[in-house]
């Protein structure tokens, strides 16, 4: 599945790729993580904060970095 965290490169955005990652890896989820840093990209997505989560293109979180839990349900709702 296709996840993509928008955001600068911030330490929020890292840290919400970071946890994407480990997320997926600890429930068995398998990924295709990218990290779309581009303001045209993420604003044409329609994301008004970041960090921002697309799953499958569709924008499912945006304007903070998610709880692992929250993570863990979007992953499993989106699989």
């Amino acid at each position: 599945m296709k996840v993509q965290v928008l955001g600068s490169g911030c330490s929020k955005c890292q840290v919400t790729a970071r946890q994407v990652q480990e997320v997926a890896a600890t429930i068995g989820v398998p990924i295709e993580l990218e990290k779309v840093q581009d303001p045209a990209t993420i604003v044409a997505m329609g994301v008004v904060g970041t960090p921002a989560i697309a799953i499958g293109g569709k924008v499912v979180h945006s304007g903070s970095v998610p709880s692992r839990e929250k993570i863990e349900t979007l992953l499993r709702q989106a699989g």
